[in-house]
């Protein structure tokens, strides 16, 4: 008998033996793993997501808002041009300091979220009805003052300015429930009633 006519027989046996083998050796597939790879993105909350109810959301928009007119107050403060005493100086440099890193915390808030940044207005709603928030007129008027005039001006605005923003981090402390950003509305209240306090006395009140 040719050679040939028993090797191919033997060649096929060793392969259906092989596979065999590998069938064997294979780790058993992991049905979790599977089940997983085939559940959609969506059923999982996505990366840095943040979820904020209707409270903390107005809470984040109007606080912005408070915040940067606070900052702006700071900067007309910062001006050299209006004489502000040393005082003030440092209290509008501290202020700035703080809140624009704050603004930004909360812009991303809000962004995560997938909420606006601004609030939304088109049901009359003026920002400028918030506690604490100033008129364009009150700040066009602050803005022309100089010297002892714009220090004790400024100091009774931003006392109303930082009354309100305490008062608005109170109501998302009520009814909010991300520890974010109840961690940000109570460090707020402690942060600016301690200036409201160094701002009375130094109005001499």
């Amino acid at each position: 008998m040719h050679p040939r006519s028993i090797t191919v027989p033997a060649l096929l046996l060793t392969a259906a033996l092989a596979l065999a083998a590998c069938g064997s050796d294979a780790e058993p597939e992991d049905s979790s793993s599977s089940v997983a790879a085939a559940t959609p993105d969506s059923a999982e909350p996505a990366a840095g997501a943040v979820s904020l109810n209707p409270a903390e959301v107005e809470f984040a928009q109007g606080m912005i808002a408070h915040h940067e007119q606070a900052i702006e107050m700071a900067e007309i403060a910062l001006d050299p041009n209006v004489g502000a005493s040393a005082e003030v100086v440092d209290l509008a440099t501290r202020i700035k300091a703080a809140q624009d890193p704050e603004v930004e915390q909360m812009t991303g808030w809000l962004e995560a979220a997938g909420e606006s940044i601004a609030m939304d207005t088109s049901a009359g709603h003026d920002m400028s009805s918030m506690d604490g928030m100033m008129t364009g007129e009150a700040m066009d008027e602050l803005a022309a003052l100089t010297g002892p005039e714009f220090d004790q001006r400024w100091l009774e605005m931003m006392i109303e300015h930082h009354e309100g923003a305490v008062s608005q981090s109170e109501t998302v402390l009520e009814d909010g429930s991300n520890a974010d950003v109840a961690g940000l509305a109570q460090q707020i209240i402690t942060a600016q009633q301690a200036e409201i306090a160094e701002m009375r006395a130094l109005l001499g009140g």
